[in-house]
């Protein structure tokens, strides 16, 4: 299903929205969603606070915004967030935490995504004297980025649940790809989310709407967001037109990612046994394949894959990778296998 001549295997960011979903657009009953009155909107955000078992939520622009608006109202000015050192939220997202919330990340290193539990309990600090600040919200991100997809379990998730409760701080949940972990799980998102005072997911990933996160929570915390969400610039207008592409991308494309999940292993097994790089078969969890190279830099090496038809994003000067998505079948995953081949036989 290569697009202009490429298969694209950069991002599940780069999907196109289905012909349902423009046509859904096309139709869009819509009205002012900054004056409450777009019910295309109101719809997709009861349908994604039932989803996930929130009481509320929250359409905004960009998980982006959705992670910053969280930490602004989840933690407090002048207080720590614990995270871990290799998440979204902290690499990723312009420094939002400093620039808005007022907050300083405390960050964790971890084994594929997963923080240590002594060292997320070690690092919990009260204020014992003024200059030090204390701690006030512990974020996790579920699928993980950097470590290639990566799934949290949920004994994982309740373990560093009861600490956040023990110590009375606030638990998010960077959920951006968080359908894609619980298709790995085979258990209704639900059973993640639930353990979550908040939560974010993106539905312009994997769930391939054009735009759009979702952030859901209490009725309370969310009537809270929408305030801060405007003076972020987030207040938007006759949204029903995007809000439209999201409701089916609930309902419709979070069930189809498993098909995702079973091409990213292909793509994994089909280029494992070469010398010059190095996949962790167990580590392809869901739709991300991390290839280490050796021998050669990997924009060197994607340079070469571009001329075969084939985009990946560079991690580092060694580290590639590759995500399936609604936009890549079968045959997109053969050429990239004999691209790959090709080029490092």
């Amino acid at each position: 299903m290569g697009y202009k001549g490429f298969s694209d295997f950069r991002s599940d960011t780069v999907t196109r929205p289905t012909e349902e979903m423009r046509k859904a657009m096309y139709q869009a009953e819509v009205g002012d969603d900054v004056l409450g009155d777009d019910p295309t909107v109101q719809k997709l955000e009861e349908l994604a606070a039932e989803t996930v078992g929130k009481e509320a939520a929250l359409f905004v622009p960009s998980g982006t915004m959705g992670n910053t608006i969280a930490i602004k109202l989840g933690s407090k000015e002048g207080t720590e967030v614990i995270l871990e050192e290799k998440c979204h939220i902290y690499n990723f997202e312009a420094a939002n935490m400093a620039r808005y919330a007022g907050v300083m990340p405390r960050p964790i290193k971890s084994e594929n995504g997963q923080m240590p539990l002594e060292e997320i309990d070690r690092n919990i600090k009260t204020v014992l004297r003024e200059h030090i600040p204390g701690t006030s919200m512990i974020c996790l991100e579920n699928t993980h980025n950097y470590w290639g997809g990566a799934v949290l379990p949920v004994e994982y998730i309740m373990q560093v649940k009861a600490i956040a409760m023990e110590h009375n701080l606030h638990l998010h949940l960077d959920g951006a790809r968080v359908f894609n972990a619980s298709t790995a799980l085979n258990i209704d998102v639900k059973e993640i989310t639930k353990h979550f005072d908040t939560i974010m997911f993106c539905l312009s990933k994997g769930l391939c709407a054009p735009v759009g996160s979702i952030l859901a929570g209490s009725k309370e915390f969310i009537k809270k967001a929408r305030f801060v969400r405007k003076s972020l610039g987030g207040g938007m207008r006759q949204v029903g037109i995007l809000a439209a592409a999201g409701i089916i991308a609930i309902e419709k494309m979070s069930k189809r990612l498993e098909q995702d999940h079973i091409r990213a292993k292909k793509l994994a097994e089909g280029i494992a046994d070469l010398k010059k790089l190095k996949v962790d078969l167990n580590s392809v969890q869901t739709n991300f394949v991390m290839v280490e190279l050796e021998g050669i830099s990997s924009f060197e090496f994607l340079d070469e894959l571009k001329k075969e038809g084939v985009l990946a994003l560079p991690f580092s000067e060694t580290r590639v990778r590759f995500v399936t998505h609604n936009d890549i079948d079968d045959r997109d995953v053969e050429k990239a296998v004999k691209a790959i081949r090709k080029i490092l036989k």
